[in-house]
């Protein structure tokens, strides 16, 4: 009997076998430039001519790898990452893992070329005779085709890397050739092995490794190998986090061919399939939320985005800082982070309507050692998380305007002022209240006109108070006069080469109102104001950290850098960040202020309760309606500011008063009772940490100043000494009256008298006339003794009465 006669879609079939079998060989002809006269057919001699028709060379980029930052000590903070992959060389990974591998996927990798010909030929046909698509591709295919995953730059091209076809397969083997042509199998192992998927995020044996057993890839086992091994053909549906029983056996079919190819004996094969797959899964940060230092990885990332060495846009950058697998090495202590990161969360609270802020820079070096906020990274905000940075300026890439930082500006004025030789111990008449015209400040060139009048009302003490007692009792009045000798320019100048971000030239101008633009010259000043010297200008922590180093170094400003360098994925160095420094006073000025701030933090002064154990000073710093207050506190080594500003959720300046913040009711909030706890919690802890450096005593010849000679004007009229005081270069108020020799309504003397710096604020005191000769005392009259009323037998005896107070109290100061 006859065979019966094929069916039309059988005959189709095979043919499509013939032809798929012609294109192969075809495929290895072309590729191997072989005159293949026994290859014949369309299929074939098209397939060669689209052979011909791709590049001779193909090339493994660079592989996207995780990027880390660490801590000055090289402890890791976080990562980032496009794809979470840390590249190791073949001698770095397990020979166990390349076995397991090349048992399932390419078991004749290191016998055949660049195609396992009986493999491409059994998978060839079965697709084409069923309709399905099964593998058949060599390591080496494999490679080719994750790496034109990884590469595309378009959908185009991502989908043409994984469309199933024949043509894709032509590629891949055409680039496949390449490869083998030109590198070893050991080097083409190792980068199958680092750029393959291992599902969950994991790129790479490493990554792989670390994520699922917390083993690096050199110390992986038989039966964690044959897991990831066996993941490589469905990374996603062979993944052990969704899908622990599949995983399993995905793994058992591995151990058996292993066992089936004697790369483990058949006893062992039972036994490692008897384990269960032991997890220790190990999730991966990628960014900031959630690392060891939230907000300073926050400013080290944006502050990198700003650095054309890693690209010409901030995109570049990124794509870099995430897939370059750099280290990034950066000025954080940890020890000191933790500190202060504890010491903000105890004394304010996330959901508190307020923000606590510590920033820590080296003084000599700018190095951040430092930034903890109160508000956790994040965007729940029923927990209080929030994703704005309160302690970076906005020009550092930072979220916040500031908040204004009070009387610890008054160290500007004061430095200012020591630098035009006011001598230290000067006495200023510093009454509870002053009233001065805006005229006698003087400004910066351009800054126009003045008019008007502003009253000063001290808080604390009065009285006369030299540079001493005026600064350790922060008396406004004082150093509303000492702002005036020095003018708003200098100081004002001083501060924005100390660090602190201000407004000129880009402010408003006080000629029209205007906004100023970069290009104009003399315009600005929209924060030189009289009241400057006590803080009314928005600044972050970090800025005033930076500044208060600058006392701490004797003068010099560095720039705050939060990084101190960074490594490529080699482990070579890419870029180091040295300290940019400038001497922005003299020595013996910053000697001068040192030595009256560290009376801040002695017996007597505000932060008294605050002192450590090595040499410290600080400024305190309480604003108007006590919305924010601060405690600036440094040491030769460390320059801290502390910071707790009223804020709703949006940052929105609000009153502490009144407030619970970190548990306590604020009745009326100040720098030395409310944020100097704060920095002492911190502090206090890191003191163990300080090496013991002492300030420089100031130089005499500082202590004294430059001074000149007031004339004197007693017995002249107030309008006469007046004249001739403003002559000699004086500022004159007239004060309260004193008895003098002289007649009344003329000059009784002045102060500062005998001789003062140059422009200093004299006080005029109006004669009250002669003091007058007491009157001598009178005896008192001794009232007659009573007589006793008769007794009746119902009196009952009196008791004497009191003799009548004659004494008086001392008014409270």
């Amino acid at each position: 009997m006859s065979s019966p006669s094929l069916r039309p879609q059988t005959v189709l079939k095979h043919l499509a076998v013939m032809c798929g079998v012609a294109a192969v060989l075809g495929v290895v002809a072309a590729g191997l430039a072989i005159p293949f006269a026994g290859v014949a057919g369309i299929a074939a001699k098209e397939t060669a001519e689209q052979m011909d028709s791709l590049p001779q060379e193909f090339e493994v980029d660079d592989m996207s790898q995780t990027t880390k930052i660490v801590d000055r000590k090289g402890n890791l903070i976080t990562t980032l990452y496009d794809q979470n992959r840390v590249y190791r060389a073949l001698d770095q990974i397990s020979p166990n893992m390349s076995k397991a591998l090349l048992a399932i996927e390419d078991y004749r990798f290191y016998q055949h070329g660049a195609m396992d010909l009986k493999g491409t030929l059994r998978a060839l046909i079965t697709n084409q005779a069923s309709d399905s698509v099964q593998g058949g591709s060599s390591i080496t295919q494999q490679l080719v085709k994750t790496t034109l995953v990884y590469s595309a730059k378009t959908e185009a091209e991502r989908k043409a890397a994984i469309e199933k076809s024949t043509a894709r397969k032509i590629r891949e083997l055409r680039y496949a050739i390449a490869l083998e042509e030109k590198h070893s199998k050991d080097w083409i192992l190792e980068r199958y092995l680092n750029a393959a998927y291992f599902g969950d995020g994991a790129y790479g044996v490493q990554a792989a490794a670390k994520h699922y057993f917390n083993v690096n890839a050199s110390e992986l086992n038989w039966q964690q190998s044959a897991m990831l091994a066996g993941m490589v053909k469905n990374p996603t549906g062979y993944d052990p986090t969704n899908y622990p029983d599949a995983t399993i056996a995905r793994r058992n079919v591995v151990i058996d061919r292993m066992a089936a190819l004697k790369v483990v004996s058949r006893p062992e094969a039972e036994k490692l399939k008897d384990t269960s797959l032991g997890l220790n899964v190990q999730k991966q940060r990628n960014g900031c939320l959630g690392s060891s230092a939230e907000f300073f990885c926050d400013y080290v990332l944006k502050w990198l985005l700003k650095d054309p060495a890693f690209g010409e846009t901030e995109t570049d950058r990124l794509a870099l800082i995430k897939s370059g697998g750099l280290t990034i090495k950066t000025t954080l202590d940890q020890r000191f982070q933790d500190a202060a990161q504890q010491s903000v969360e105890d004394h304010v609270y996330a959901t508190d309507q307020a923000i606590g802020a510590l920033a820590m820079v080296e003084p000599g070096t700018g190095r951040v050692r430092a930034l903890a906020q109160s508000r956790p990274m994040g965007d729940n905000k029923k927990k209080g998380q929030s994703y704005l940075n309160y302690l970076v300026p906005k020009e550092k890439s930072g979220d916040s305007n500031g908040f204004q930082a009070g009387s610890t500006f008054k160290a500007f004025t004061l430095a200012a002022a020591i630098e035009q030789g006011f001598p230290l111990k000067q006495k200023v008449n510093s009454p509870e209240e002053l009233t001065l015209n805006e005229s006698t400040f003087a400004g910066c060139p351009g800054d126009g006109n003045r008019v008007g009048s502003h009253t000063f009302h001290n808080s604390t003490t009065s009285g006369m108070k030299d540079a001493y007692t005026g600064t350790r009792e922060s008396v406004n009045t004082f150093y509303a006069q000492l702002f005036q000798l020095t003018g708003m320019c200098t100081p004002y100048k001083l501060a924005q080469k100390m660090g602190v971000k201000l407004t000129a030239p880009f402010g408003v101008s006080f000629k029209d109102g205007h906004v100023c633009k970069p290009s104009e010259t003399g315009c600005g000043g929209a924060e030189r104001v009289p009241t400057f010297t006590l803080g009314v200008v928005d600044v972050s922590p970090l800025e005033m950290a930076e500044a208060y180093a600058t006392f701490g170094a004797r003068g010099t400003h560095c720039d705050s850098v939060p990084v101190n360098e960074i490594l490529d994925a080699n482990d070579k160095l890419i870029k180091k960040y040295e300290p940019t420094c400038k001497q922005v006073m003299a020595k013996g000025t910053a000697d001068a202020v040192n030595d009256i701030l560290r009376g801040v933090m002695e017996p007597g002064g505000f932060g008294q309760n605050l002192a450590l154990s090595v040499p410290s000073a600080g400024k305190t710093g309480t604003t108007q309606d006590n919305k924010s207050v601060w405690l600036m506190g440094y040491t030769p080594r460390l320059a801290t500011a502390s910071m707790i500003a009223g804020a709703n959720s949006a940052g929105t300046p609000l009153s502490l008063n009144g407030q619970v913040v970190g548990g306590n009711y604020v009745y009326k909030a100040a720098g030395s009772t409310t944020a100097g706890p704060m920095w002492g919690g911190a502090m206090q802890v890191i003191d163990k940490y300080l090496k013991w450096v002492d300030f420089h005593e100031p130089d005499p010849s500082v202590i004294a100043g430059h001074t000149v000679d007031v004339p004197w004007v007693g017995g002249m009229t107030v309008e006469k000494a007046t004249k001739v005081l403003r002559k000699a270069g004086f500022q004159v108020q007239v004060g309260p009256e004193a008895y003098s020799e002289y007649d009344k309504g003329l000059v009784a003397f002045t102060t500062p008298s005998g001789d003062a710096a140059e422009g200093s604020p004299i006080t005029i005191y109006t004669s009250l006339g002669p003091e007058p000769k007491p009157e001598p005392k009178k005896k008192k009259k001794q009232p007659e003794e009573p007589k006793p009323p008769a007794d009746d037998g119902k009196q009952k005896p009196r008791a004497a009465p009191e003799e009548p107070d004659f004494g008086w109290e001392w008014p409270t100061g």
